[in-house]
């Protein structure tokens, strides 16, 4: 605790040094100066030495003052009468600080322009950047990790591969104090992650779902029930199990599909509903199409109907088309009704075509000026804004989020959605 008087907290030193019957007669000259304001160097200098005291005596004085002003003015400064606020030291400069950017993949038009959209924002605000891909490689984006804290990272933004292997070097991130964000997949099973930024993919999965009972004439555009016609075949595709989203999605969609299937409206006749049978690890498209053609074989062979696929990811639902025409048959105009995510230029091409019924759109432009803001609010020593503090539990701790809202993509909307808004030109989906 800090002495309260000022002869404690300020003349203690000198009473080391010198004469205290010198110092004493000079108490109340400081004590007044300083009631008038004058910062510790004008308190002591107020007071004036008696002229027929020896020059010894005089120089002993000044030396101890020369003391405590090398061990007070520094922590306390010269402040207008009131008082001085007291600071553990102004935020870095932009200029001054670097941002790592770790992003999954560059197989993935949708995360190369995550990347790029990121990196941009950031050097607009003065901020330097070091924007990785891990190209779906768990070590290499671990290292990737270590070599921006090395570098000396002042934040981190990482899109995780596998939301559970980033433990360790986040405890490193910590020791710096490096700040991080997680874009778009949760990083799960470390208290190390400061934010979150994503979509609600739980209404993504909802989306999802509604897509496909509206392009099979179950639901209208607005998901209201209708007199729609059935049973209808359908089979059920997930996302990568080490990705947190998958799971969001897989239940907003279930939970909107379910109702359907325990009515007999919708039948999935390989029997694989549950999502271990059907995730696609690392969302790989030759994975989904091998899985696709297995399916066809074993469970439409005797000419039974495909009417719809539930698709998680465009990547996904390129691969189960190529499936579709090749193995299946199905020809452009006759495909079943095949649902995406994430408006990606081959897949709104396909769109456009009639080939892939549907698509969510999640606009990556507002995903990155999120994450941009956490960002130069966390090292400017503020507190990021979020919407969610309550769903985003990553087993260790609920992490504050930011939820940004999706739009189901058809071909009845997507110039509004897509072209209109500037994300993609006409000439790019066609």
């Amino acid at each position: 605790m800090k002495p309260k008087t000022f002869r404690d907290s300020r003349l203690g030193v000198l009473l080391a040094f010198t004469n205290q019957s010198i110092l004493n007669r000079h108490i109340n000259n400081v004590a007044r100066a300083r009631e008038h304001g004058c910062c510790l160097a004008q308190q002591h200098f107020v007071a004036v030495l008696p002229r027929k005291e020896k020059m010894v005596r005089i120089k002993k004085l000044m030396g101890a003052v020369a003391l405590v002003l090398a061990l007070t003015v520094g922590a306390t400064g010269c402040g207008s009468r009131g008082g001085a606020s007291e600071s553990s030291g102004a935020a870095a400069k932009p200029s001054d600080s670097l941002v790592g950017i770790s992003m999954p993949t560059q197989t993935s038009e949708r995360w190369i322009a995550d990347g790029a959209n990121v990196e941009k924002s950031l050097k607009d605000l003065g901020y330097k950047t070091d924007l990785q891909f891990a190209n779906d490689d768990i070590p290499t984006q671990v290292s990737q990790i270590e070599n921006m804290l090395t570098k000396g990272a002042k934040a981190l933004i990482i899109a995780a591969i596998d939301g559970t292997t980033l433990t360790d070097v986040l405890a490193k991130a910590k020791e710096q104090n490096v700040k991080v964000i997680a874009y778009d997949r949760l990083i799960n099973g470390t208290p190390n992650v400061d934010y979150y930024t994503t979509f609600d993919n739980y209404t993504v999965g909802v989306q999802q779902a509604t897509s496909l009972l509206t392009g099979l004439g179950l639901v209208d555009a607005s998901g209201k029930k209708v007199d729609g016609k059935g049973p209808f075949n359908i089979e059920l595709f997930a996302g990568s199990p080490d990705d947190n989203n998958a799971n969001f999605f897989w239940t907003g969609a279930m939970d909107t599909l379910k109702p359907y299937m325990d009515a007999g409206t919708l039948k999935v006749p390989s029997g694989q509903t549950k999502f271990e049978q059907a995730a696609i690890l690392r969302w790989q498209a030759p994975v989904a199409q091998k899985r696709m053609e297995d399916i066809i074989t074993s469970a439409y062979g005797s000419g039974t109907k495909l009417n719809g696929v539930l698709s998680p990811y465009d990547g996904l639902s390129i691969g189960i088309i190529s499936a579709l025409t090749s193995t299946g048959g199905y020809a452009k105009g006759t495909l079943p009704v095949v649902t995406g995510q994430d408006a990606e230029k081959g897949s709104v091409k396909s769109i456009v075509a009639g080939e892939q019924y549907s698509t969510i759109f999640k606009d990556t432009r507002q995903l990155g000026a999120q994450a941009v803001k956490m960002v130069d609010a966390v090292l400017k020593g503020q507190e990021p804004e979020t919407n969610d503090t309550k769903t985003y539990n990553n087993k260790v701790k609920v992490v504050p989020a930011f939820l940004l809202k999706s739009v189901i993509i058809t071909k009845d909307n997507y110039k509004k959605e897509l072209i209109d808004s500037g994300y993609y030109k006409d000439s790019d989906v066609k």
